[in-house]
């Protein structure tokens, strides 16, 4: 049954690999957008003197870890297209039929959605060099390991409403919905301790505050919040809500 299992997971994270490789303008797409504002903000105002960051870094490596979340959220938000995809194409129905746990599919399919992020934001730590940003290599096991978290957080959320929704335009609606606010409350842009009390309360809620925060405190050195503390909501979370993945997608219709 172990292995039943882990040969689901497997097979369903080599379909998507393939599919991601296999379309350039998708790989492109996603890494252009950042690397443009990594060019047009981080280099633009990389001398300015903002409040809220440390003395001695400048505005460019401040954002680097923001864009490396921005790319990651939007790369698991949308994960969810590929279920409606699959259901519209009746892959879905087939793989539900098979003789493995929706557990097991909905794990295989949240690893490769985070797999593909977590690609894309290394892609965009490597193409910040060319800018100036450097860091030490030595964080970047720890600095890959919360990009996992980060992306385990928002596949599963995309996998979430992808189960729950059969229209693909609806759940881009829904998508864009929700990314805005999470994006700016997290302070990729801006330090969060430059925000009014009452905004820093719903940025303290975001999740995707802790993993950018995390990245900061690896990469410059400098973090709003402790280390330890972001690693462990960024655990947290990514373990709940893999669990509500693996429940919405148990207790889905298949068509």
């Amino acid at each position: 049954m172990i292995m039943r299992t882990a040969k689901a997971i497997a097979i369903l994270w080599l379909r998507d690999m393939k599919r991601f490789f296999r379309s350039p303008s998708r790989i492109i797409g996603n890494i252009v957008i950042p690397f443009f504002l990594l060019v047009s903000i981080g280099a633009g105002f990389g001398r300015a003197m903002i409040p809220g960051i440390k003395e001695g870094t400048t505005y460019l490596g401040f954002l680097v870890p923001g864009m490396l979340g921005m790319t990651m959220l939007f790369s698991g938000m949308f994960s969810g297209l590929s279920v409606l995809w699959d259901r519209q194409f009746g892959f879905l129905k087939e793989i539900m039929v098979a003789p493995v746990s929706r557990v097991a599919i909905v794990i295989g399919r949240i690893v490769s959605g985070a797999t593909i992020g977590v690609f894309q934001a290394v892609m965009i730590l490597i193409a910040s060099q060319f800018l100036g940003f450097r860091f030490s290599l030595l964080v970047l096991p720890a600095a890959v390991g919360f990009m996992m978290l980060i992306s385990f957080i928002f596949t599963s959320i995309g996998l979430i409403f992808a189960s729950r929704m059969k229209d693909e335009q609806g759940f881009g609606l829904v998508m864009n919905f929700l990314i805005m606010p999470v994006l700016f409350l997290s302070g990729a842009f801006a330090p969060i301790t430059n925000l009014p009390s009452w905004v820093q309360v719903a940025s303290f809620a975001d999740p995707l505050t802790y993993g950018i925060e995390g990245l900061r405190a690896l990469l410059i050195g400098s973090s709003a919040i402790p280390i330890f503390l972001c690693a462990m909501v960024c655990t947290v979370s990514a373990v709940v809500l893999v669990l509500i993945a693996a429940w919405a997608f148990e207790t889905s219709e298949v068509v």
